[in-house]
């Protein structure tokens, strides 16, 4: 039995109720609903913060999880092997003494992957039946300069130093170019284009407030063109076109160009593409959702 006299198995249940409800008492409520047990909200809350400060001391000590293996990476349209990095930031719901209110923090989530290669563009050691993307994920509320380190120590136990080629994914936030002195072969980083797809469809929908199904065919139209030509493109239309008087609309408009000129150098879209480079966010954002949230 464990200090909370509770079954390895049952700690293990409680402990991942705990962590991925929005409270102790909801993972209290979930803990009953998927395995039938029942047990009270501070057991809960007592056996998930006691799983916490185990797996602080283990990092505190240097220790990694999941085990060191080399993947296979997977290659690009030059036939070279590519391993992929990314950083994002995403908010953390906070709860003060005695449930009180208090004030979110970010949390940096940095992930090492070997994405599905484009088979459109990549034609040899092409991935197996059922055979799925790999990622390692490193998470907390760390500084993003302590982030860079934890991330290559799990790339490390993955082979990412035997990629020839290393490729970033970002969401264009500041501190970026400290990230990635850790990764001094970084060939290109790359502006997730789903993140630049964000600021194209706050622009159509202030550009259109009142008809949905037309902004959302702008804001695809405007992706069309940022995928096909690239940034630099992108932001020569959006300079030369005719704006409408519509409330709000300069401003978002400023905030979206400022935005794509000090991304642009991160935005040569079909370069990527022609490289056979992942250019989604698809890794890093499922790590925001499950990791984190």
């Amino acid at each position: 039995m464990t200090s909370q006299r509770l079954s390895p198995a049952v700690e293990q249940l409680t402990t991942l109720c705990g962590a991925v409800a929005d409270s102790f008492e909801k993972g209290t409520e979930l803990l009953h609903e998927t395995s039938g047990i029942r047990l009270s909200e501070p057991t809960v809350q007592r056996t998930t913060e006691a799983a916490g400060v185990r797996i602080a001391e283990h990092f505190r000590r240097g220790q990694v999880f999941g085990g060191k293996r080399p993947w296979s990476w997977f290659r690009d349209a030059c036939g070279r092997t590519v391993g992929y990095i990314s950083i994002d930031a995403t908010g953390v719901r906070q709860q003060g003494p005695g449930g009180s209110q208090a004030d979110g923090r970010m949390a940096y989530v940095g992930s090492g992957f070997n994405p599905l290669p484009d088979q459109e563009r990549v034609f040899e050691l092409l991935p197996g039946p059922g055979e799925k993307m790999r990622a390692r994920y490193v998470s907390g509320l760390y500084p993003l300069a302590e982030m860079g380190p934890l991330l290559r120590k799990r790339g490390a136990q993955v082979g990412l130093d035997q990629a020839k080629v290393w490729v970033a994914l970002c969401d264009g936030g500041s501190g970026l170019e400290d990230f990635d002195e850790n990764f001094p072969r970084v060939e290109a980083v790359i502006l997730d284009f789903y993140h630049a797809a964000e600021h194209r469809a706050k622009l159509a929908g202030v550009l259109h407030p009142t008809d949905e199904t037309v902004a959302q065919s702008q804001a695809k139209a405007w992706s069309r063109v940022l995928r096909e030509e690239g940034g630099e493109v992108l932001i020569a239309v959006l300079e030369s076109w005719s704006w409408p008087s519509v409330n709000g609309l300069a401003r978002v408009r400023g905030e979206v160009l400022g935005y794509f000129r000090n991304q642009v150098h991160r935005m040569d879209y079909p370069s990527y593409e022609a490289n056979g480079w992942y250019i989604g966010s698809g890794a890093i954002d499922s790590a925001c959702k499950t990791v984190v949230d």
